[in-house]
């Protein structure tokens, strides 16, 4: 049985008296990819907050790598790399210095970054400053940046967001190469269906702030031989997934 990596215990965050995660409850195994799903307003992006020390709950209790992510948010915070919503940099410099800068910050040293920066596609792209970035490329720094001190989890908020189809192929391959040969553990949201069936190996579905279901990806798929996105409608729409 693998050790948890993320375990959340009734979670709530309230904004302006309205309960945007409420009854939260996620168990991600480590060395595994969670996809997390919901639509847009569900509350993933706060939980996702919450997990990455950004947000303090009101209620109930998240373990980040066995520590309260409250209580021991430092000691959370140096073996996990995030990416929620846009990324933001020093725009005058390149990719390298942007990233020299947040290993300082991290007191990591004796990273290989060219070789962080190859993983995602960006190493013909140094000699520019991040202003000249497209969005694709923004998102692929920001990317190469929560890996780059090869953190035991990445949280990935819609990562692919920008990406053309050649870009999100190969962030796929990376995810699954970095859990393959890092152990690393994975907890991922996107609104492209495909992408996640492509990669989990648990779902969990979020609606109106609630975690209603977590299932594994391989019994959705004996289930719902047409896809992920049968599934996802499926709950949408108030049906028994009986998964």
């Amino acid at each position: 049985m693998k050790e948890v990596a993320v375990q959340t215990h009734n979670l709530i965050k309230t904004f302006s008296g309205v309960d945007v995660i409420k009854n939260y409850n996620m168990t991600v195994l480590r060395g595994s990819i969670y996809g997390l799903l919901g639509a847009n307003g569900a509350g993933k992006t706060t939980a996702f907050k919450i997990l990455s020390g950004l947000l303090v709950p009101i209620g109930g209790k998240a373990e980040v790598l066995g520590k309260d992510i409250v209580s021991q948010r430092d000691e959370v915070l140096k073996n996990i790399g995030t990416i929620i919503e846009t990324p933001i940099f020093y725009e005058h410099l390149p990719a390298k210095e942007n990233l020299e800068i947040h290993l300082s910050y991290m007191g990591i040293e004796n990273v290989d970054i060219a070789s962080v920066l190859e993983a995602v596609d960006l190493q013909s792209t140094n000699r520019h400053p991040v202003s000249k970035y497209s969005l694709g490329m923004r998102q692929r720094l920001g990317i190469a940046r929560a890996l780059s001190h090869k953190p035991q989890l990445l949280i990935l908020d819609e990562p692919t967001n920008g990406l053309d189809p050649m870009g999100i192929r190969k962030m796929r391959e990376l995810f699954l190469k970095l859990v393959k040969e890092e152990n690393m553990t994975i907890l991922i949201s996107s609104h492209i269906l495909s992408e996640i069936q492509y990669i989990a190996d648990m779902i969990g579905v979020m609606v109106n702030g609630t975690i209603i279901e977590e299932v594994p990806l391989e019994t959705i798929k004996k289930q719902y031989p047409d896809g992920l996105e049968d599934y996802f409608f499926n709950i949408m729409d108030g049906g028994q997934s009986n998964a």
